[in-house]
């Protein structure tokens, strides 16, 4: 019984950790870029556009090529937030142990 104790304490532990990491990516802001960084997006951890930034020299360029820029670096910014999160959540199941043999059910 004791093992199962200490299963749910561990499963406690990682909830409140799960948690906390969610509030962070929550206001944790990245920065996606393109162009060579003539176009700058900073978005938090929600997907919510803050900011978005064009080089001067960008205002001469064809409306289509500043459309198609704006969007890769929206999609930039989103990679960034999704491969922060993967490692938040990578680094908290670490610690998280099973007893020896146990197994999920998939």
């Amino acid at each position: 019984m004791t093992d199962l104790n200490e299963l749910m304490k561990q499963a406690r532990e990682m909830q409140e950790q799960m948690k906390k990491a969610q509030e962070e990516a929550i206001n944790r802001v990245v920065e996606g870029e393109s162009g060579a960084g003539m176009v700058k997006v900073m978005m938090n951890g929600r997907h919510d556009v803050k900011e978005i930034r064009l080089a001067d020299d960008l205002m001469t360029e064809d409306k289509a090529i500043i459309e198609d820029l704006v969007a890769a670096a929206v999609n930039d910014a989103v990679r960034k937030i999704e491969d922060q999160n993967k490692e938040a959540l990578s680094g908290m199941a670490g610690g998280f142990k099973l007893p020896e043999g146990f197994k999920f059910p998939f």
